[in-house]
């Protein structure tokens, strides 16, 4: 393995600038030059920092790829030794520590400044000079305003506000690229060059690799080639599928971008060569590191394992202390400028396909006074900014022109029987779709005689809601539900609409779940007219941090959300599986909204994607693609959408009952005490 050089030519152009940061770090190691409490967080960050510029050194050199896999895992945990739980409390990246020493304001400003030099790991691996430039002069930026005899917290809010204000354009037009540019091969070189049963490849990533990922690369290696091609091909040929589905055309595409977690880069080599035979270039880019593309909603790209879960999330919010409409309006600017100049790319861009992991152990995050959280006004704004950034992505790249698919894999975490998981895993992702197809037809046929459906749980689930179903003109012709079987959306086995939201009211409960990488303690969430009016959980003894834990991390800020979606999952091996090896909590949305009814507060399965025609095996015509938000679209664009879409699924025992409501007041029973028990569909019952 070489050091990579993507970027040599511009690094060229930056040397004197870095040679300058670095000197200046090296002499603050020494002698801080600031009073305290600020000399020993100037330290402490210098000492990171002196790691840093010692690693850049040992890649750029080559010397780091040719250290053993021990000596590799020691500079992996030093990197990344300051977040782990068991250095947590006190290092400055926690804001309770920092806010302690410091107090509120400047607490947060250096708790996120010292989080944004962190993120100077993956490029010193990448050998991404700009950012770590930029990153160095941003720290010696504050330290001169430390080291003043008279200095406020608003110069050091300034000086963050600048650096990301200042530095949008380079951000945000290095991210637009990462997503669309194959050139941009950093993750690819590694995958497709190195040999995937020596683990130290892992380690050139730059991504914390904690036993997750090299037990699961480890597990891989013992695997014969050809289970690894069937892998990616079931995986692959669901995302063809997908095209094929809603007619759209494949050989008009070019590239697509792939989104995994380390440990399975032989699978993922398979699939880039299945690709390319398909047409497709892959693009891989990295979850993002900094304020300026972390998500609030989760990692989305490549990305390793969490060193501290409680890190990821105190930060995930660290724009709050600069966002404004100002930084707003700059980044839609920039946003615009990046898809104007790669427009070419934009068009032939295919869409994502996304491997999932499952198995960690459910988090239940420690919520802190000290991270930095929006105010009122900021909240209105950043909803504002997501839904014209979401309508200017959809203006380059239409939604109706692209795919994609999904599917996921346990990690070792999950406990002993891994393997065996592992194996049942790759049984669910790979039934008979015709067996399916034919039960689901027969589910929709008594769907679509309904006005609505009613769903009650049991066994301490306290669901009894009523969904209002979409009219159609035509039952010969269109249906109400979609027949979903295994392409994009592994594994099978689901029917799903869009609900008619006038008319659906009740309460969804569930006792626990598991959504967005968080646990969830009975959350319960009542509609009125297919909008949300109340929610709650019981993950904390205080009503209102239940509340404020739901708003943040379910709704995303918004005050409320409609009812997205409503299906019934019919994978009772999926659920089955999670049964038999008691790990049923621990399962990903993706297989778990198969093992139930599930429901999805947000937008609906088709947004952006209302116009495009689809049909179900039969030949119906999917008609529920819309609601009252979506129908918007022509005329309130900025409404019409929220961004989010979360599935809560209500297990098979939990789950009592699922009537059809018919005009002639006659009800069809499809499920009864968690059993299938319309005809045409018993045998989903036989694995249970």
């Amino acid at each position: 393995m070489k050091p990579y050089t993507f970027y040599a030519e511009e690094n060229k152009h930056l040397e004197e600038r870095f040679s300058l940061a670095k000197s200046r770090i090296q002499e603050l190691l020494t002698d801080p030059e600031v009073n305290a409490p600020y000399d020993d967080y100037t330290q402490k960050v210098c000492s990171f920092l002196s790691v840093i510029l010692d690693t850049w050194d040992s890649v750029q050199s080559g010397e780091f790829y040719e250290l053993s896999l021990e000596e590799l895992q020691e500079q992996n945990h030093i990197l990344y030794e300051d977040i782990l739980p068991e250095h947590y409390a006190v290092s400055y990246a926690n804001p309770d520590y920092a806010v302690k020493q410091f107090g509120q304001e400047m607490g947060q400003y250096l708790c996120v400044l010292y989080a944004e030099l962190r993120g100077n790991i993956v490029y010193v691996f990448e050998q991404h000079l700009q950012y770590l430039t930029m990153t160095l002069e941003l720290f010696l930026e504050i330290h001169s305003i430390l080291a003043q005899e008279d200095f406020t917290t608003e110069e050091v809010r300034h000086a963050l506000y600048y650096y990301c204000f200042d530095y949008a354009d380079i951000a945000i037009a290095d991210r637009t690229r990462s997503l669309l540019d194959p050139a941009m091969d950093f993750a690819t070189q590694i995958i497709l060059n190195c040999d995937l049963h020596d683990m130290r490849y892992l380690y050139y990533f730059g991504e914390y690799i904690s036993d997750n990922e090299l037990q699961t690369a480890s597990y891989l290696s013992t695997l014969p080639l050809s289970q690894i091609q069937d892998m990616a091909a079931t995986y692959t040929e669901g995302y063809r599928k997908g095209f094929e589905i809603y007619q759209m055309d494949l050989s008009k595409k070019e590239t697509v971008n792939i989104r995994y977690t380390l440990g399975f880069e032989r699978m993922v080599k398979e699939a880039i060569l299945q690709f390319q035979n398909m047409g497709l270039d892959t693009c891989l880019y990295r979850a993002g590191v900094s304020m300026t593309t972390r998500s609030p909603r989760g990692k989305i790209g490549y990305y390793g394992g969490s060193a501290n879960k409680q890190y990821d999330y105190d930060h995930r919010m660290d724009d709050a202390i600069i966002f404004d409409k100002a930084y707003a309006d700059r980044r839609l600017a920039m946003q615009r400028e990046a898809y104007q100049s790669l427009k070419k790319e934009a068009s032939v861009y295919a869409g994502p396909a996304v491997i999932e992991t499952f198995g960690e152990h459910p988090f239940t995050p420690e919520e802190k006074t000290t991270i930095p959280k929006d105010s009122d006004k900021q909240r209105n704004a950043r909803l504002d900014y997501q839904a014209k950034s979401s309508l200017l992505t959809n203006e380059f790249i239409p939604g109706d022109e692209v795919s994609f698919t999904i599917i996921a894999y346990p990690v070792p975490e999950i406990g002993d029987q891994y393997t065996d998981i592992f194996a049942d895993t790759i049984r669910v992702n790979t039934l008979d779709q015709t067996q399916y197809e034919k039960i689901q037809t027969t589910i929709i046929e008594a769907l679509d005689q309904g006005e609505s459906v009613t769903v009650t749980g049991r066994n301490g689930n306290r669901t009894n809601i009523t969904v209002s179903l979409t009219d159609i003109s035509d039952p010969a012709t269109q249906t109400k539900f979609e027949n979903c079987l295994a392409d994009v959306n592994i594994p099978l086995g689901e029917v799903f609409t869009s609900p008619k939201l006038e008319g659906t009211c009740g309460v969804l409960h569930v006792t626990k779940s598991y959504l967005n990488g968080l646990c969830y303690h009975d959350l319960q969430l009542t509609f009125q007219d297919g909008v949300m009016t109340e929610y709650t959980c019981e993950n904390f003894d205080d009503a209102k941090k239940n509340q404020d834990y739901i708003k943040n991390n379910l709704l995303f800020q918004h005050d409320t959300l409609p009812m997205g979606e409503f299906a019934i999952g019919t994978n009772t091996t999926a659920y089955a599986m999670g049964q038999k090896f008691q790990i049923s909590h621990l399962l990903p949305i993706l297989i778990e909204e198969k093992t139930g009814p599930h429901f999805a507060i947000g937008d609906t399965c088709f947004s952006h994607e209302e116009e495009m025609r689809t049909y179900n095996p039969d030949g119906k015509e999917m008609m529920a693609k819309e609601n009252d938000y979506s129908r918007l679209r022509h005329t309130d664009s900025k409404h019409a959408y929220f961004n989010c879409h979360t599935d809560i699924t209500i297990p098979y025992h939990e789950l009592d009952t699922i009537v059809v409501n018919t005009k002639k007041g006659e009800p069809i029973t499809i499920i009864q005490n968690g059993r299938f028990v319309l005809p045409g569909t018993e045998a989903l019952n036989e694995v249970l």
